[in-house]
């Protein structure tokens, strides 16, 4: 399909034929006489002459020529993009919710590509998002302006990370004085979202006043993570989706709070299927520094959850009263309901008192153990003092031999009902305010027949976090130090109450376990402040200013008042929940089908846009240089040996040009990358190196050109002062040839970037990874490597750089240990897996294709700075590390 930009110069092809009358005649070509004498022209006789004409094929040549300058300054499109009717208004329509995230970029292509055509086209726009604005603005219709007037607030536009509102979308239409006639095209997710019933009604209203496209990605199903389930020593993880007809892989990476990857998990989901598990196995120690999970290759919030202290599981040591063998008797034994309570989220740990001490703990219970003095007395007293939590339970040993760590002096034991006492049984009365246990309820159940009695103190009121009803403590706490010492008045055992039979036993253990790290009790009803929220991109940003607070207790919605992310108090010792979406929205679903009469298409690649003007003004001049030629050689002017030069020169111009556009990387500098044979892999790389030396020429005094793809052992590698080598998981072994050429070109200089694109488990490579990476560099003068200390050059050519990131963060990148003096001490390697290539790609219209994770826009462009700074090195060597020797040459040169 071919448009014109401006179609009323194509008002000048009628003109044509009077070309045809201006251009017929032609000077006729003098003829060369002998002047006779005068007498000799009285008898030359009279012929009538008449003009020479203009021979058809030069006249055509000139008409030719006129019409393609008219159609080149018509600015021809090729491949405009097809869309609905092309009449009326257009109307642009876009689901901007947390669904879209991961395609955004290409359904704003296509959303500016419908709006170019219809300002090609003269003809109005407008634009209307269905997802509420931040506080819960209702959406609305924006326009109708000059399509040209419109492309800014297009561009400005960005997802959710909240679910559309197309009810209100649908009153904003109603509401709107639209035209008698519009073309409308839906950029839809395509998925029914909850308390969603007016997809097909929306639609339907689009389509009443014209025609309707429906664009949406039919291929690509929408993820959603659910928050994971706690099963002993791993994490159970969710992935639901919307049903695709091909099978299909996701895989989840679990970061550190830093950004660093601790591991990952693969989903498997099969042709239709709409749910899959995976299996996350982690140490403790490592487990309980996962931040949040990121679906791989999924920008967008769905693809996001936040692990607050819900999710974590805290080592928690045991050490019982009696005797080991006799502490997990059923029923009797001091341990038994302590760990069946504690299992399911906590870390146990048996052993005495140095073998638990021996490896980090947050937690260590005692079961009516008395601490004798002396060593056992001193490292308890350590531990709480640096901030472990003591959990100390009552019973008959400990009130006759009571200790120093006790978070009150003890008096006497208490008989509560029998035949020896007047009193009855007690119940738990309700938590206050300011406990940890507050909002947990009390089941009227619950008695307590022997406790062990607080001394009476002045302090004592703020000591207790729970009571009997009669108000004698039941549980009491004092600070230690940075740690805490809490004591139940009662047996870990149903000896002296029934609580250890109750589902509040666990409760009250859990919070005091998540109160082991730092993190404070929930505050009853009270509200958690927005601290930071999801963009529609999944990235952690500043919480809107419309954001309101959440309920501590009771579960809140994500929504553009309450948008997914944390949530609490500020500070180290605040208390933190995280608002994830897959905390309550459902799987997706696709929503109704298309109404009758609606075209549909795909959001998929844009069919590329091509200008013909260029090709055809420049086929207009070289038949003008054609024609001129001609023209010499009709007057006489220019012989046909010199026209057959002139051909011959203008040919050889050409060749050359030709030569020198193939040979182009021994004209410029470019930089390349070695073909891996994967499309997808080796089109990011150029794609990325594009980006790159992009960046590089508008920020330096360098000019980069086009990157290029090599193959080593066949390609002069020694044109190009950086390789980007992507090592794939399943990289082949180098072939003899390109083994010999990577040395060579190391050797003489050259820098190779050996890029895994896999962030690892922080400091390391993945095994996958570390494999490839040794198969690759088999034969490889590879010398030996240390990570890029602070004082490299490479953190310092250009800008000074504490961090190295890529697409990826926090991994370790590695360099050269030795230093090579015949190379002016440049590593010839650069070793990492942050996928710099995938941070610096960038597609046709200059906008990036991947998500720098989790930094975001920050992340992305020290990513382009450490990239310009490893341009410099290559170019230029160690001259950052020569200025360090200026004042010694100064000082030597003055003397």
């Amino acid at each position: 399909m071919i448009s014109f930009a401006a179609p009323w110069l194509l008002l000048a092809l009628p003109a044509l034929p009077l070309l045809w009358w201006l251009l017929r005649v032609t000077p006729p070509q003098p003829r060369r006489m002998d002047f006779p004498a005068a007498m000799l022209l009285r008898d030359l006789p009279i012929a009538e002459e008449t003009p020479a004409r203009t021979p058809w094929w030069v006249l055509l040549m000139r008409i030719a020529a006129a019409a393609l300058l008219i159609l080149g300054l018509a600015r021809p499109v090729l491949g405009p993009g097809a869309s609905g009717s092309g009449e009326g208004m257009l109307l642009l329509v876009l689901d901007d919710g947390w669904a879209s995230g991961p395609d955004w970029p290409l359904r704003v292509a296509i959303a500016q590509s419908e709006l170019d055509r219809a300002e090609r086209e003269g003809r109005p726009a407008a634009l209307l998002a269905t997802a509420p604005g931040e506080g819960g603005a209702p959406p609305r219709v924006i326009g109708p302006m000059p399509a040209a007037d419109l492309a800014p607030r297009l561009a400005a536009l960005r997802p959710r990370s909240w679910p559309p509102d197309r009810r209100a979308a649908l009153a904003a239409l109603e509401g709107w004085n639209r035209p008698e006639r519009i073309s409308a095209l839906y950029l839809s997710d395509g998925i029914a979202h909850r308390s969603d019933d007016t997809a097909e009604a929306f639609m339907n209203r689009l389509q009443a006043g014209g025609a309707l496209t429906l664009a949406r990605a039919e291929e690509r199903p929408v993820r959603l993570l659910a928050p994971p389930r706690a099963e002993g020593d791993r994490l159970m993880l969710t992935l639901r989706q919307s049903p695709v007809n091909a099978p299909g892989e996701a895989q989840v990476i679990a970061r550190a709070q830093d950004g660093r990857a601790l591991a990952r998990a693969s989903f498997q989901l099969g042709a239709g299927a709409t749910e899959s598990e995976a299996v996350l196995e982690l140490p403790t120690e490592i487990r309980n520094r996962v931040h949040r999970l990121d679906l791989a290759d999924e920008a967008g919030p769905g693809g996001v959850v936040l692990l607050d202290e819900r999710f974590r599981r805290r080592p928690v040591g045991l050490l019982p009263g009696a005797e080991e063998t006799a502490a997990d008797a059923p029923l009797i034994g001091d341990l038994f309901y302590l760990e069946r309570a504690l299992n399911p989220f906590a870390e146990l740990r048996r052993g005495d008192v140095d073998r638990l001490m021996a490896r980090p703990l947050s937690v260590l219970i005692l079961a009516d153990r008395p601490i004798a003095e002396g060593p056992e007395m001193a490292s308890l007293t350590r531990f709480v003092e640096r901030g472990g939590m003591l959990i100390r339970f009552a019973g008959a040993r400990l009130a006759e031999h009571p200790d120093g760590l006790l978070p009150v002096q003890l008096r006497a034991e208490r008989q509560l009902g029998g035949s020896l006492s007047w009193e009855q049984p007690q119940h738990l009365a309700p938590f206050a305010e300011g406990s940890p246990f507050a909002g947990l309820a009390v089941p009227a159940e619950i008695s307590v027949e022997r406790q062990v009695l607080a001394e009476p103190s002045a302090r004592l009121a703020d000591k207790v976090w729970a009571r009997l009803t009669d108000g004698t403590p039941l549980v009491t706490a004092e600070p230690r130090g940075q740690g805490r010492i809490v004591l139940f008045h009662v047996t870990a055992t149903a000896e002296w109450s029934d609580l250890p039979l109750s589902g509040l036993f666990v409760s009250m253990l859990r919070r005091l376990v998540a109160l082991s790290s730092g993190v404070p009790g929930q505050e009853g009803d009270g509200a958690l402040a927005p601290l930071e929220a999801l963009d529609g991109f999944g990235r952690l940003v500043p919480p809107p200013p419309g954001a309101q607070p959440i309920p501590a207790s009771g579960e809140a919605v994500p929504s553009a008042r309450n948008p997914p992310g944390w949530y609490g108090t500020a500070g180290g010792e605040g208390f933190r929940r995280a608002l994830n979406l897959g905390d309550t929205l459902p799987a997706p679903r696709l929503h109704a089908n298309s109404p009758a009469g609606a075209a549909t298409r795909t959001i998929a690649g844009i069919p590329p846009e091509r200008d013909l003007g260029p090709w055809l003004m420049a086929a207009a001049l070289a038949i003008l240089a054609i024609d001129l030629l001609a023209s010499l050689r009709l007057r006489g002017l220019l012989g046909f040996a010199r026209a057959a030069g002139v051909a011959l020169i203008l040919m050889a111009a050409t060749a050359q040009a030709q030569a020198q556009e193939e040979n182009l990387p021994a004209l410029v500098t470019r930089l390349g990358y070695v073909v891996t044979g994967d499309n997808g892999t080796d089109e990011t790389m150029r794609q990325g190196l594009a980006g790159l030396s992009d960046f590089v020429n508008r920020r330096t005094a360098a000019a980069l050109a086009e990157p290029a793809g090599v193959t080593p052992g066949r390609d002069d590698l020694s044109l190009y002062p950086l390789l980007y080598f992507t090592v794939r998981p399943d990289a082949p072994t180098l072939s003899p040839e390109a083994v010999a050429a990577l040395n060579g070109f190391m050797r003489n200089g050259g820098i190779v970037l050996f890029d895994t694109r896999d962030e690892g488990s922080g400091e390391g490579f993945s095994p996958g990874a570390r494999a490839a990476l040794r198969r690759v560099t088999q034969g490889l003068a590879i010398p030996p490597l240390m990570p890029v200390p602070e004082e490299h050059v490479l953190r310092r050519a250009f800008y000074l750089l504490a961090e190295l990131p890529g697409r990826f963060a926090g991994g370790t990148v590695w360099v050269s240990r030795e230093q090579d003096r015949a190379n002016d001490s440049v590593s010839p390697v650069v070793i990492g897996g942050h996928d710099w290539a995938g941070a610096w790609a960038v597609d046709a219209r200059g906008q990036n294709l991947h998500a720098a994770v989790p930094g975001g826009s920050r992340q992305r462009i020290l990513a382009y700075r450490f990239g310009a700074n490893l341009v410099m090195y290559a170019l230029t060597g160690n001259y950052k590390g020569d200025q360090v020797h200026v004042p010694a040459i100064l000082e030597r040169l003055g003397n």
